[in-house]
């Protein structure tokens, strides 16, 4: 027999909800739907469903409304049959329900994240604690201490040694042999940057080191760096470098293939920052192409920046790429509906209902509080008294008749505003709602079980890579 599912709604949204489950056809499941007695659905409160539900209607399981409010696991105790939260927007069911079938895994990953702190040398131990958490909660395993041309750093090793008493793994990134060594001796789990030249730095110390080619591009001289370690069966990294666009990254990009198909089982570094800090472009897509670079080549080590003002949420981006083309090759899948963690400006399905649909909904309204939503062919508000439709919130204030209600005018300009830039980047309204921006908002102001996936530990036994 199949699974009977009873849908919870409102009077406004039954017969929209009706149509769409009507539209997926030979579903797994068959299903009834149940008005609860109110108009809005997203007004659904778990207590609600408590007092007014009292026949089941022989469901397995309850779906209610993705914005109701309360304890559904406590329904679910009261009712002996499961009840679960839906999509927001019921013209999203149909996603809904392919998701529920193959949820994506999004807990894991295998590409060690390394964050550089640039102004090392300038900062003071409690500042670099400081950000190294900040990098720690965005997803971050490795704190990357970066070293300044011709800039003395006394308290090199003070700083290593706090990191590594907070848990942290620490690598030392460094042009000067000396800086290098004093990192290492001081219990730096990593060095940056070693080349032929200076190998022999690596019999000194028991930080892994980070190869680099001697000359820019030489891809001979770094392989015989790496087997040279090889030979000694001590582990490393090698960095061939990634160069600029368009300043040789087509010809760097070539250097990890062939170095790939070279040392099919090296473990290799990519550092992203030449190209994600050096390019005025919005950055998730420049880290969700280089992490897909990096799955096809099996690059498990990556190191960014975030230096410039557009890059300042590169971390938390290169977390959320990295779950999401681990999941994708997995699933030997296109990585496209996994995650949202990077449609930062834009939305899959923007807009969930057309003008007419919008306009049905209207039509069935017999209250004064303003309803907004957005279709492609702009902003919609609408209330008992009629429905109005603009691109421009200001063509709307003379149909609102708010000059006398400050308040409620405050909340609808808000609202409108939010509706405008939706409509202008595309992206998903929901009134009442913030905008959703994905990983480029600071993790504590996601919903991370909606956006990002949760961020890694920093602790020195990883747990994070599968």
């Amino acid at each position: 027999m199949p699974e009977h599912i009873l849908f919870l709604t409102g009077r406004l949204a039954e017969p929209q909800l009706k149509r769409v489950l009507t539209s997926l056809g030979d579903a797994e499941f068959t299903w009834s739907v149940h008005v609860l007695g109110l108009q809005v659905a997203g007004l659904m409160t778990a207590d609600m469903i408590r007092r007014r539900l009292t026949d089941t209607q022989g469901a397995d399981r309850i779906l209610v409304p993705g914005r109701c409010r309360g304890d559904l696991a406590a329904l679910s105790s009261h009712f002996g049959i499961p009840v679960e939260r839906g999509p927001d927007e019921l013209m999203d069911l149909p996603e809904f329900f392919g998701r529920q079938r193959h949820a994506p895994d999004l807990t894991r990953h295998d590409v060690t994240l390394f964050a550089e702190l640039v102004d090392a040398p300038r900062m003071s131990v409690d500042a670099i604690l400081a950000q190294a958490a900040a990098y720690a909660a965005d997803g971050a395993d490795v704190i990357d201490i970066g070293g300044l041309p011709q800039t003395h750093f006394p308290h090199l090793e003070e700083v290593v040694q706090a990191l590594k008493a907070e848990g942290y793994r620490v690598s030392v990134d460094s042009l000067d042999p000396d800086e290098l060594l004093r990192g290492g001796r001081a219990g730096a789990d990593y060095l940056l940057s070693l080349t032929l030249d200076t190998l022999h730095l690596a019999d000194e110390v028991a930080s892994i080191p980070v190869l680099i080619p001697a000359h820019h591009g030489d891809l001979d001289n770094l392989i015989a760096a790496m087997e040279r370690l090889e030979a000694k069966n001590k582990p490393y990294l090698a960095d061939p470098i990634l160069d600029p666009l368009p300043f040789g990254f087509a010809a760097s990009l070539a250097r990890y293939h062939e170095l790939r198909r070279r040392m099919p089982q090296a473990e290799i570094l990519m550092g992203t920052g030449n190209v994600s800090e050096l390019t005025d472009a919005d950055t998730p897509g420049i880290h969700a192409l280089l992490l897909g670079i990096m799955a096809e080549l099996n690059i498990h080590a990556l190191l960014t920046t975030q230096v410039s003002p557009h890059c300042r949420s590169a971390v938390r981006e290169i977390d959320a790429a990295r779950r999401l083309m681990f999941a994708a090759r997995e699933a030997q899948s296109l990585p496209r509906d996994i995650s949202d963690a990077l449609l930062g400006l834009r939305h899959r399905k923007p807009f969930p209902y057309a003008s007419h649909e919008i306009a049905a909904m209207a039509s069935a309204v017999r209250d004064p509080n303003f309803r907004i939503q957005v279709s492609q062919t702009g902003i919609h508000i609408y209330n008992r008294d009629g429905l109005h439709i603009a691109t421009d919130p200001f063509d709307l204030w003379p149909h609102l008749q708010l000059e006398h209600d400050g308040s409620h005018a405050f909340y609808l300009g808000v609202e409108l505003a939010r509706a405008q830039i939706a409509w202008q980047l595309g992206k998903r309204y929901n009134q009442d709602e913030e905008l959703a921006w994905g990983c480029m908002l600071p993790r504590q102001a996601q919903d991370l079980n909606t956006h990002c996936a949760p961020g890694s530990t920093l602790r020195k036994t990883p747990t994070e890579p599968s």
